[in-house]
């Protein structure tokens, strides 16, 4: 059982959607030290939880033909994000009526939750879960962990004001960042950030990624490519901050990032 509360509109669980579980089980384990408790689905495949010292820290299940679209809206690997909803249904009407659509229509899953999949005006997906039995994530913010939900948009303005009303999330400018940027927040603490894409993203679509704090980026992406991954944006520092940007061995991608400042994230 998570000791840690996640409020509405928070980032509150990661999940992998993969053509290879078995696979992907072996890298992040051996890449974060995580290990695996495996629970039956109602279909009876396997749904991977992935545990940081005994704590909740992300899930993983195995990607099928006809699954609802990943974060950039193709059914391929990818990280989703979920959002904590306080009343699913009510959360997922309001999604569709500020202009987004819904995916999948609230459901139970199991004792565990009700969640629903939906799509922003600009047709990034994201999760939304009313917690049941399962509570969501039990680390944030330390090594090994995610610490940040991150939002890449064509149209920062536009995706600012969706989800702002959308979560009541708080909003704060970032003047440093030439491509312009934002951070969310609730009452309590920040909880991740809306970057404008530039024409240096080429063709890629608007999405939703996640960081993982560690100790030495360097070194855990020369790890993460022994192990079969791949390198998408080679390190680089941000501020005081070292960020890159990597792919399992299915193509699923995610950030690292050593935070100089771990209060930035709290």
């Amino acid at each position: 059982m998570t000791s840690l509360v996640h409020a509405p509109g928070a980032p509150c669980w990661f999940e992998l959607a993969t053509d290879g579980q078995v696979a992907a089980e072996a890298f992040y384990c051996a890449l974060f030290g995580w290990t695996i408790e495996r629970t039956p689905m109602p279909d009876s495949s396997p749904y991977t939880i992935f545990k940081l010292d005994g704590h909740d820290v992300a899930g993983a299940y195995s990607l099928v033909p006809g699954a609802w679209p990943g974060p950039d809206g193709s059914s391929v690997p990818h990280w989703g994000v979920y959002f904590r909803a306080a009343d699913c249904d009510t959360v997922a009407k309001r999604a569709v009526a500020l202009g987004g659509r819904l995916i999948a229509a609230p459901f139970e899953l199991m004792e565990h939750v009700r969640m629903a999949v939906c799509s922003d005006p600009e047709g990034v997906a994201f999760l939304l879960a009313q917690q049941r039995a399962h509570p969501g994530v039990d680390r944030l913010g330390v090594d090994n962990a995610v610490c940040w939900a991150e939002l890449a948009t064509r149209d920062l303005d536009r995706a600012e004001a969706y989800y702002r009303r959308l979560f009541g999330w708080r909003m704060q400018a970032q003047p440093a960042a030439a491509s312009g940027y934002r951070v969310f927040s609730d009452d309590r603490r920040r909880l991740g950030g809306l970057m404008q894409m530039g024409p240096e993203w080429g063709d890629m679509a608007p999405h939703w990624s996640i960081y993982l704090q560690v100790r030495d980026v360097d070194a855990c992406v020369a790890r993460a490519v022994a192990l079969g991954g791949r390198v998408l944006l080679a390190p680089f520092d941000a501020g005081a901050d070292r960020i890159a940007r990597l792919s399992d061995p299915s193509g699923a991608a995610f950030y690292l990032i050593r935070v100089a400042d771990p209060q930035a994230f709290a």
